[in-house]
Formats: structure tokens, C-alpha cells, sequence
């Protein structure tokens, strides 16, 4: 394979800093170590919440009434509603869905502000897919030793079976992360009997298939690769960072100079310099994208803090203070090595910004939502013809009325019409076309439960006396229900010539 010669100009000689060797490296495979500690706990306690939470929330029920579905969370693509609990999304309010995604953007700008890549680190569904593809393979095939031993050695019906074991398990893992999302979608009940019974719609096997063999080969395969190449976020998380940010850190002011634990020991009882790292490695064994925290801040660091339980565990064992590894920022690190005291500013000018502009749109979406009406109105004037002159020398124009009723109960509106400053029009008559009733210039409609209706309307201005017809108006139509609950709007214009 072709390599390619960078001089470095601070290391002409080549070393360490040099970069001189080939443009692609294949993957080394990873054998990642069981680690026990706070963070690992951490980890198990998110894994267990998200996975929980993921799988199960299907099978939550919600009453909305009759006739309306019962799932807590559903993506309903018959009805083209999304149901979340008491919150109902019509796709005219896909305004809601745009502010969820702001909001889950800045909250991620706001974890990288506060704590780098803690979200790759606990929350990431690669994360969480991966830890318990792994705790499986370690179930099945033994921690770090066994399976670097196994992988070494001629095959054999144990080690075969013990990979049936795991690739078994992982597929059913797959499998049902699959079958999971697509219960989103549908009636998770009527669906999983469907999906038994070999009833269920072609479309539901091809997607818990897709997901299936992704979740497979993503967590069961790839891992690390994801992170490394297929993420974009650790390249953007970069540009969003800074120096007070917290992050897993080797604390080199500490550390060094590493080495063996009886040699540091010696150099301490002569009064040398030594550091508390003794290079035992096991930071870099228990880490999942195989990265040595030691050498400073990396692109496939996910700021899991496996290697702070690793360190710690072998620190209390050898007498020497905790945290040698541990989630700390640049400025602490450089602060230490001049002998100034550390701090930790969690509230600063970055984290306040991006906190406001979430309580801002939050305020914003729950005000809307809040204040929204059950009902709604859409207006759209014919362009051909524009307007039409009746023989008795008053014009007409022709709208196509959109009407919404948001509620799971059938209602009965009246639709009327108004000038831009909600007066009466003179001479002005509303007819619609249909089994709608006219009374008095007002047309009344009823429309079903969570349904939307399209009404034909006519605007006619009598011409009384004549030349009193306008060129051009503004025009309100309003609709009211029976009772007068809720009422809604919209405009548009008449034309007169």
C-alpha cells in the first residue's frame, strides 16, 4: 500500500510526532474489558431507562374518547395525526415538530457546553445498542482475556457454540429493536398479533427487517467505526466546545513522568519526580473506541468515563489518590501545572445563552399549544376566472373552504363573512354548494370527529345601485360552532373587475 512522507517541521527527524505511514489502517478489533465504578453504573442505569422507555412505551394507553386511538404515543399515517399523550399534532401544526428538533439541538450545545460528549457517552443509541451488544458477547464468550484468547485459537465446537450463543442473541436484540420502532406506527397490541399471525401489512416486515440487520451491524460489528467515520458530530462538537468545558482528562501534572510502581515509589522515597500513572494500561483496555486517554483529547474519545473507573480501581489498590483520570477542564489542567487554584464554571456566558433560547422557544411552543384553537379555516379564491358578472349586473367569486374540527366529537359551524375590519358587507350573499343549510347569509356545516371538510363557497355583491361593486377588497370568512366555544379565521380577497 501506497504511504505518504509528511516532515513535520517541530520533528523533521520523524518520531512520534511525525506522520509517516499508510493513508488507511484497518480496523484493529477492540476487545473492551468489564469495568466496575460510578460510571459504569451510570451507564447500566441509562441503558436500562432508554431501552425500558424505547420498548415498552408502545403498549402505554391514553383514553382520548371514542372513536380516537388509545395509544399513548402513536404515528398515525392514516389520520396523519401524531398523539403524544393529551398533545395531538394535525400536519398543519408541523411547526411543533421543527421546535422539538431546535430544542433538541440546543440541548446538545448545551451537554457539549457543560460536559463535551456526554451524549455519545451515556445517551447515544450507537452508546446504548453497543453496551449491551457487549454485555452479552462477555456473557457469552467471557471478559477481554477469554475472547482475545479464543479469537487466537484454532476453532473449536465450544467457541463455536459459545458464537451461535451470542449472534443468536444479538439477532433476537436486533430483531426486536426493529419490531419496536415500527410499534410506533400502528396499534402496538393489534400489530404484534398481526406480526404472529403472519397478518400484518408487507411494509411492517420490510422495515423491522431494515432495522433488524442495521442494529445487527451497526452495534453487533461496526461499534467504534460509527463514531470514527460515520458520525458528524465529533467534528461539529469540536467547533462548539471550550476551555471550561468539562471533559474526561488525564491529569498529566499529575501522572508524570509515568511508569513501573515500584520505580515511582523509589523515586518518591529519594525525592525525584514521579508520577502517580504506573502504565498499567487499563484505562485503554476498558475503553470502547480503544482510545488512550493519555494522549490528550481524540476524535474517538465518547467521554464515557469508563477509564476513570479503571484508573480509580487500580489507584486504590496501589495507595495513591483517585481521579488521576477524571472529567476536568483545560483551564484546570494548565492552572495546576502554575500552581493557581482550579475552578469549575458551569454558569457562564455560553451555557446562559443556550439555556435562554430554550426557555424562549420552550416558552414559546407551550404558549401556542396551549392557546390554540379546536378549529380551523382555510381559504382558496379560484384564479379562473377570477370573478364572474351575473346578468343582473352583480358580481360573484369563488372560494374552496378547508374546515377543521380538532375535537373527537362531531360539531356543526356557521361560516359567515365580514370586511377586513369585521363589518357587515352591503349587498354581500354567501352560498355554498352541498347539503349545507343557508340562513340569514350564513352557511352551517357540520363535520365529523377529527375530521377536516371541503365546502365550495360563493361570494356575491349585488350591484345596488350600480358602480357600488369594488374593484378589489378584503374579505374575512369566520367560522363558529353551534355554541360558540370556538371560532376561527381566515382572509382573502374579492374581486370586482
Amino acid at each position: 500500500m501506497a504511504t505518504t512522507r509528511v516532515i513535520d517541521t517541530v520533528n523533521p527527524a520523524g518520531g512520534p510526532d511525525s506522520a509517516d505511514g499508510p493513508m488507511y489502517v484497518a480496523r484493529k478489533k477492540i476487545y473492551p474489558q468489564k469495568v466496575a465504578g460510578t460510571f459504569r453504573r451510570i451507564k447500566w442505569i441509562v441503558l436500562v431507562v432508554t431501552l425500558g422507555i424505547y420498548y415498552l412505551l408502545p403498549f402505554v394507553r391514553w383514553d382520548r374518547g371514542p372513536d380516537a386511538p388509545d395509544q399513548a404515543v402513536l404515528i398515525d399515517f392514516v389520520t396523519k395525526r401524531f398523539y403524544f399523550f393529551f398533545i395531538e399534532i394535525w400536519p398543519q401544526e408541523f411547526y411543533y415538530i421543527t421546535g422539538l428538533l431546535i430544542l433538541a439541538a440546543l440541548a446538545l450545545f448545551l451537554m457539549n457546553a457543560v460536559a463535551g460528549r456526554v451524549w455519545c457517552g451515556y445517551l447515544c443509541p450507537q452508546t446504548v445498542w453497543t453496551d449491551l451488544f457487549l454485555a452479552v458477547e462477555r456473557l457469552t464468550e467471557g471478559d477481554r482475556r477469554e475472547r482475545i484468547k479464543r479469537d487466537n485459537a484454532p476453532l473449536s465446537v465450544e467457541t463455536v457454540l459459545r458464537r451461535t450463543a451470542k449472534h443468536s442473541l444479538w439477532f433476537l436484540i436486533a430483531w426486536w429493536t426493529g419490531g419496536a420502532w415500527v410499534l410506533y406506527f400502528a396499534d402496538a397490541p393489534t400489530l404484534v398479533w398481526q406480526l404472529a399471525t403472519f397478518t400484518a401489512p408487507a411494509m411492517a416486515y420490510v422495515w423491522i427487517g431494515i432495522l433488524t440487520f442495521t442494529t445487527y451491524t451497526l452495534a453487533g460489528h461496526m461499534r467504534e467505526q460509527v463514531c470514527l467515520y460515520m458520525c458528524p458530530w465529533p467534528r461539529i462538537q469540536a467547533a462548539l466546545t471550550d476551555e471550561e468545558a468539562l471533559n474526561v482528562t488525564y491529569r498529566y501534572d499529575r501522572g508524570e513522568p509515568r511508569g513501573a510502581m515500584k520505580r515511582n515509589a523509589a523515586l518518591r522515597e529519594k525525592g525525584e519526580p514521579a508520577g502517580d500513572c504506573i502504565d498499567c494500561f487499563q484505562c485503554v483496555n476498558v475503553c470502547p473506541t480503544g482510545v488512550d486517554i493519555r494522549d490528550g483529547s481524540q476524535l474517538g474519545c465518547i467521554q464515557c468515563g469508563l477509564c476513570i473507573d479503571a484508573c480509580d480501581t487500580v489507584m486504590e489498590k496501589i495507595g495513591r489518590p483517585t481521579r488521576l483520570i477524571a472529567y476536568d477542564t483545560d483551564l484546570n489542567v494548565k492552572a495546576r501545572m502554575e500552581g493557581k487554584p482550579t475552578h469549575v464554571r458551569v454558569v457562564r456566558w455560553r451555557t446562559a445563552v443556550y439555556v435562554g433560547i430554550i426557555a424562549l422557544v420552550g416558552t414559546a411552543m407551550l404558549y401556542t399549544l396551549l392557546t390554540r384553537s379546536s378549529v380551523g379555516i382555510n381559504v382558496l379564491h379560484d384564479r379562473s376566472p377570477m370573478f364572474v358578472r351575473l346578468t343582473d349586473g352583480s358580481v360573484r367569486n369563488a372560494y374552496t373552504l378547508r374546515l377543521i374540527n380538532k375535537n373527537h366529537v362531531a360539531r356543526t359551524f356557521e361560516i359567515g363573512i365580514t370586511d377586513a375590519a369585521g363589518n357587515p358587507i352591503p349587498g354581500a350573499e354567501l352560498t355554498a354548494i352541498g347539503d349545507e343549510d343557508e340562513t340569514d347569509g350564513r352557511v352551517a356545516v357540520t363535520i365529523g370527529p377529527d375530521q377536516t371538510r371541503e365546502v365550495r363557497a360563493f361570494v356575491t355583491i349585488h350591484d345596488e345601485p350600480r358602480g357600488t361593486v369594488p374593484a378589489s377588497m378584503e374579505i374575512v370568512f369566520g367560522i363558529r360552532d353551534e355554541n360558540g366555544a370556538s371560532a376561527a379565521s381566515a382572509g382573502d380577497h374579492f374581486f370586482g373587475r
